[in-house]
């Protein structure tokens, strides 16, 4: 990677240099040209090359220089002497260096001798040129630097913005987790008395879903299949509990189960349907269902979890730790690219409820 990037930095380079002393060319050549005259186009080619060759040399001593010793707010005073003195030597460097080039390469070329006239004169005539192109390459430099490091900011602020979000989720998963297991043990604790073999298969349900969920503790996403089998484990827990008083019921589109869901996103809906439908009060003799359901519509992802309880009795809907901890993941995650909406079902009479969810729908290749 860092030999592949200086063979392009060299390539920009040198294509750099090259471009700019043909453009020198064939101004001067077609200059001469416009004035009715001729000349054999070796010399101004050498010429301009050899100009734009060393210009590109001492390029890179300038510009260590610049970075070495930037002229900052506080700093330029005291050091734009060092650039003065960096000016006069570069300068004659590259008058020299212009006119050894040229005189080797003038007689390789059968032009014959350079004469490159009165040469205290010739550093003199050269200078005004060389200020202009130190000052061009000073400024350039500054400029780019101030920008890299602009972008370099803007890359750690993108940086330290998503560090921020990946640990609010993090806290997020940590607010929920105890909040359901506190719940789950309550469940248990509940059953044990009355029906040990329940309780006993609730706590191995317990288990096993305590250990899926450390499977996923680092990963924010999840295919939907993997988390169906997460909730899967919640569900028996509830079997257990409620027996045939709970029906849940399961449909997701053949083509949804491989996109990428929020992990554990599943559970706490389920957890405060079976709550809104009261299941879980003394009060509550018939039957409850809950009805999961996912499906893909126009590039979203839908979930949606119902009950057909009248929440009697329990706080109201949405102001749950659940609801509002998947809200917030949900913002996190997918920013606008998102909704989340929990309310009674229409035209039933106060009973029922329903969230949803709409995500973008994403598979496993698409993050990778």
């Amino acid at each position: 990677m860092r030999e592949r990037r200086a063979f392009r930095s060299g390539a920009l380079w040198l294509g750099a240099v090259f471009g700019i002393g043909l453009l020198f060319f064939l101004y001067h050549y077609l200059e001469v040209l416009a004035q009715g005259q001729t000349q054999n186009p070796l010399r101004p080619f050498i010429s301009e090359l050899t100009g734009a060759l060393t210009a590109g040399l001492l390029f890179f001593p300038i510009r260590a220089l610049v970075r070495k010793l930037p002229l900052t707010r506080t700093a330029w005073p005291r050091r734009l002497p060092v650039y003065l003195a960096a000016l006069i030597v570069v300068g004659l460097a590259a008058t020299t260096l212009m006119w050894g080039l040229r005189s080797l390469l003038y007689p390789l070329a059968g032009l014959g001798a350079y004469d490159y006239g009165v040469m205290p004169v010739r550093y003199l005539m050269e200078f005004p040129l060389q200020v202009i192109w130190f000052t061009g390459v000073v400024v350039g430099v500054h400029v780019w630097d101030a920008l890299a490091a602009a972008r370099q900011r803007e890359l750690r602020a993108a940086q330290l913005e998503g560090s921020l979000a990946r640990a609010e989720l993090r806290n997020l998963r940590l607010q929920l987790q105890p909040h359901f297991l506190f719940n789950a043990l309550n469940t248990i604790s509940a059953t044990m008395y009355d029906d040990p073999r329940a309780a006993d298969e609730m706590l191995a349900q317990l288990a096993e879903l305590l250990r899926a969920s450390l499977r996923t503790a680092q990963t924010d996403e999840v295919p939907l299949h993997e988390e169906l089998a997460v909730l899967d484990c919640y569900l028996a827990i509830l079997r257990a509990r409620f027996g045939d008083r709970l029906t849940v019921s399961i449909d997701t589109d053949p083509g949804v189960t491989g996109a990428l869901v929020p992990s554990m996103i599943l559970q706490p809906l389920v957890e405060n349907a079976v709550r809104h439908g009261n299941l879980e009060g003394a009060e509550r003799l018939g039957r409850g269902t809950v009805a999961i359901r996912a499906r893909q519509e126009d590039g979203h992802l839908i979930l949606e979890v119902e009950d057909d309880g009248n929440g009697a009795g329990s706080a109201a809907p949405g102001t749950g730790l659940g609801l509002s901890g998947t809200a917030e993941r949900l913002h996190l995650l997918y920013g606008d690219d998102q909704t989340f909406t929990a309310g009674f079902l229409a035209g039933k009479g106060g009973e029922g409820f329903r969230v949803r969810a709409t995500l973008p729908l994403r598979h496993i290749e698409e993050r990778l």
